[in-house]
């Protein structure tokens, strides 16, 4: 980041508005919320089940979560299981932080968020 005067540097300023961008929908905010929540991978069908949405719209979300590494992809077999990030949805908050200028203990990296499980 630059002084604490200037904006947020280009780089960071585009990881966090890739995370603001992926959870600009509500069934992604659901997915997030349910996947947090249970606390254990889910299949696209039970996530399907829980948000009641169909299986098409489900994975297009999941994608576009697992770009951005809000949820890891556990492949088991033929089956794909997904699961949150602990790691990136703890530097979340701490990115709102930052793009508004509050004061931050620790900033983690944006690079935190990429470990854990395949994509």
């Amino acid at each position: 980041m630059n002084d604490e005067s200037g904006p947020l540097d280009r780089s960071t300023a585009v990881e966090y508005a890739s995370w603001f961008k992926a959870l600009a929908d509500a069934t992604r905010i659901q997915i997030v919320s349910l996947l947090a929540r249970r606390g254990e991978p889910m299949a696209v069908g039970q996530i399907v089940q829980a948000v009641d949405v169909g299986q098409s719209t489900v994975s297009a979300h999941l994608k576009v979560l697992a770009d951005v590494r809000f949820v890891l992809v556990e492949q088991r077999g033929t089956a794909r299981y997904y699961r949150i990030n602990e790691n990136c949805v703890r530097c979340f908050p701490t990115a709102a932080d930052v793009v508004m200028g509050r004061p931050v203990p620790t900033q983690p990296d944006a690079a935190t968020c990429e470990t854990g499980g395949t994509r």
